[in-house]
């Protein structure tokens, strides 16, 4: 998709895994910023969990963070060029429009350079705590994409939602663009079908079949699943194909090593461009800031430039 594009690359802001770690451990969020724009990478995100559980952080398994539209807005005053992403804002948490006006503000003060990144969440204690409906989730996820196009027209519009009523509202300052793209996160074949229908990318999950379970969607265990998954969305999306980009996860931890084996990092990222990607993603668990600078600095000297993958 995309193809006379190369590939992207977009790192997301670490964030600490359990209890104790401070939020800003791995990185000022300004300085991280500057960083990232400054050795060539593409893109930045931050993803969200509002209410984690002490169960799931204390397992090893759950992770703090910061508020991603606050964290983006950061970044866009410090930036210029890079892309700045959601990855991903759990919809059902939200209101559509107060989700439509942060959404609308990040792209405003980043001169268009936000992506809305989305999907419908998985931590049942997380949807209690904010008082959303778990099992909702899917139609008010629906109704949000429904809602989210008219809200950033800057028109005047009316749509009766399962939880609100919006009648002849116009809602300013309208997106860079009059729009936002939207991708969305997940493995089922219904989240595909959103993003061929409805979203202008998608962000698969690969890893072990525990991690599917654990956040409620399809298993992909590897590339070759994705790139089935790819074609499968290629035909369902038809003339859109060209119009949706495809971000997926590096999950090889050897690259955080400099210089290691990096032909055949270069050989795995040039196999995922070949599947149909335009967006490779890196989010690893760094504790400090030098840890985190010295991966994006460093992944820049080996794969960033014109010369490389």
């Amino acid at each position: 998709m995309c193809e006379a594009s190369p590939v992207r690359y977009l790192i997301q802001h670490p964030e600490p895994i359990g209890i104790e770690r401070d939020l800003c451990d791995a990185g000022d969020v300004v300085e991280v910023a500057r960083a990232v724009e400054a050795a060539g990478w593409d893109g930045l995100a931050f993803t969200e969990h509002p209410a984690p559980g002490y169960r799931w952080l204390a397992e090893g398994g759950g992770h703090q963070t910061l508020d991603p539209f606050v964290a983006l807005g950061a970044a866009a005053a410090v930036t210029e060029r890079i892309t700045l992403l959601t990855y991903l804002a759990v919809v059902p948490y939200r209101n559509p429009l107060l989700l439509g006006k942060a959404a609308a503000t990040v792209d405003l003060v980043s001169g268009g350079r936000f992506v809305l990144g989305v999907g419908t969440g998985y931590l049942k204690g997380e949807f209690f705590a904010l008082g959303a409906d778990f099992d909702e989730r899917n139609d008010l996820f629906d109704e949000a994409l429904d809602v989210l196009p008219m809200y950033w027209s800057g028109e005047r519009f009316s749509y009766e939602g399962r939880h609100f009523s919006a009648r002849d509202i116009v809602a300013r300052p309208a997106p860079v663009r009059r729009s936002i793209p939207i991708w969305i996160g997940g493995n089922s074949k219904l989240t595909r079908r959103r993003v061929a229908t409805r979203a202008q990318g998608w962000m698969p999950m690969s890893g072990p079949a525990e991690m599917a379970r654990t956040t409620r969607t399809a298993h992909l265990s590897g590339l070759d699943d994705i790139a089935a998954a790819v074609r499968d969305l290629k035909e369902m999306a038809g003339p859109r194909d060209g119009a949706i980009d495809v971000m997926v996860l590096y999950t090889d931890a050897s690259i955080l090593q400099p210089g290691v084996e990096v032909e055949r990092h270069r050989d795995a990222l040039g196999r995922i461009a070949e599947i149909g990607a335009t967006w490779v993603s890196f989010a690893w668990d760094f504790s400090t800031q030098a840890e985190t600078l010295g991966f994006v600095e460093g992944f820049a000297a080996h794969y960033l430039g014109a010369d490389q993958v």
